[in-house]
């Protein structure tokens, strides 16, 4: 029995992955802190380990008597109220659990990284927009971005047997930020940002997993896909599919210049540091609402891994109303 470790697995992806590594019959082990949350962590089968990825010294003690044949380090953080604590955690949490892991006795067969097409930043911008592709240089334009980017420029020099994914935005059921959107919706008010042509790609989080076990399994070290649906879509499309999945309730579109967005981001993130809580719109979101081009190019994903992505928009849309309302979110 193969054995794997998933970090990020109370997490939103991570959960997915963890029941996609208990239904492949693998002895699955997941990275959880006192303060997790296991509420869709339920199997029995499922075996838990503590891990400090703040300190190095405290991982090859956490670590000492186990050895992974697999690794998926999905852990990370995606809002801050202070950005320095995406380089703290993402960054250097990662540098400490690669620095383990590229020891003889941790060294695992096959490592991957939940990155994201952040990394990328707001690039062929020109209409009409063309796909990003690998070879671009990364300019990202938010602390998320930065920090993945520089987390995975550790991973690749690591030294470990290790496939880098890049998925665009990921929705799917348990997703909470683009559950705003449809609790909007369904309160009979939808938002959009900016009147210039918006082209954007999504990735159902089941085929997310799919990626990640094709990487595990045939990944080519030191390679890094983007993951989308394979379509491209206008930034009305996924209002129209949410509204159309809750059974078409009235509702008032507004659409509002750039400008108002960087008012509400700059007062959500000046909220958030009063309060305390962290606010879904903050500095990061304003440039990633912001940005224009979300394309990319999969084939390499395609050709090399077999991805073939089983759910377009619409039929991920549906699926990810449904659940929210089997469990009462909406």
């Amino acid at each position: 029995m193969d054995k794997i470790l998933i970090t990020g697995g109370s997490g939103f992806i991570g959960s997915f992955i963890v029941e996609e590594a208990l239904n492949r019959n693998m002895e699955t082990w997941v990275a959880v802190r006192s303060s997790s949350s296991r509420k869709f962590l339920q199997d029995t089968r499922i075996r838990f380990i503590e891990l400090d990825f703040s300190s190095e010294e405290n991982l090859r003690k956490q670590l000492a008597g186990h050895k992974f044949d697999y690794v998926v380090h999905a852990a990370g953080v995606t809002k801050c109220l202070d950005k320095n604590d995406f380089f703290r955690m993402n960054t250097n949490g990662t540098a400490n659990l690669v620095n383990v892991l590229s020891e003889p006795d941790w060294m695992p067969r096959r490592m991957v990284f939940l990155s994201s097409l952040s990394i990328f930043g707001a690039i062929r911008e020109q209409q009409p927009y063309k796909d990003i592709e690998p070879t671009d240089q990364p300019k990202p334009n938010t602390a998320y971005g930065e920090s993945k980017l520089k987390a995975e420029r550790i991973v690749t020099e690591s030294g470990i047997p290790s496939v880098i994914l890049r998925p665009t935005g990921v929705y799917g059921p348990r997703e909470k930020d683009y559950f705003l959107m449809a609790k909007s919706i369904k309160g009979h008010v939808d938002f959009a940002v900016g009147y210039k042509q918006q082209d954007i790609t999504f990735v159902y989080v089941k085929d997310v997993v799919q990626a990640v076990f094709l990487a595990l399994d045939r990944g080519k070290p030191g390679s890094a896909y983007f993951l989308t649906d394979g379509e491209v879509y206008q930034s009305a499309t996924f209002s129209k599919l949410i509204h159309e999945a809750l059974g078409r309730p009235w509702w008032i579109r507004i659409t509002a210049p750039v400008w108002v967005l960087r008012v509400i981001t700059f007062f959500g993130d000046a909220i958030a540091h009063i309060t305390g809580k962290i606010s879904a719109l903050n500095n990061d979101k304003y440039h990633i609402l912001k940005q224009r081009n979300w394309r990319c190019n999969i084939r390499p994903a395609i050709n090399e891994l077999g991805f073939a992505p089983e759910y377009n928009l619409k039929k991920g849309v549906r699926e990810t109303i449904e659940w929210y309302k089997a469990n009462g979110w909406l």
